[in-house]
């Protein structure tokens, strides 16, 4: 890394929700999320491996202020966190009897397959699982 660059690295992902308690359960019941803390009724950091998944009301805190041009954070749009799934056809089929939301159908690409699942406020979780090509060297 640059030198002028050594301040930074990876702290985590930070989704806007709508509601806090039905997305603290979303990402917890269904994905496996383990809840780190949760200060209500607007902010809650989980996390998931190495993830951290920042989840923030508008409003609440200094990640839910609008902007100095009145533009007011939301939730929603299609910047997305990535899940490697191992078997996505049974994932699918098991968050389904669970009556979670997808955004679309299976996908299949040159990388692999994905689908993309919506949390209670419609932010995008992208389902993937990487064909031999996609997959991480050791």
């Amino acid at each position: 890394m640059e030198k002028q660059n050594e301040y930074l690295s990876f702290y985590g992902v930070r989704y806007i929700v709508s509601d806090l308690d039905a997305a603290v359960l979303f990402y917890k019941d269904l994905l496996g999320f383990t809840v780190d803390m949760q200060v209500a009724p607007g902010l809650a950091r989980l996390s998931k491996g190495s993830l951290r998944l920042f989840l923030n009301r508008p409003g609440f805190g200094g990640a839910g202020q609008s902007m100095p041009d009145g533009t007011v954070p939301a939730p929603g749009g299609w910047a997305r966190i990535i899940l490697e799934v191992g078997n996505l056809e049974a994932a699918i089929a098991t968050l389904k009897t669970k009556k979670a939301q997808f955004r679309n159908e299976l996908v299949t690409g040159q990388g692999g397959r994905q689908i993309l699942l919506r949390d209670p406020s419609g932010n995008l979780i992208e389902l993937f699982e990487p064909n031999e090509q996609a997959k991480p060297l050791k």
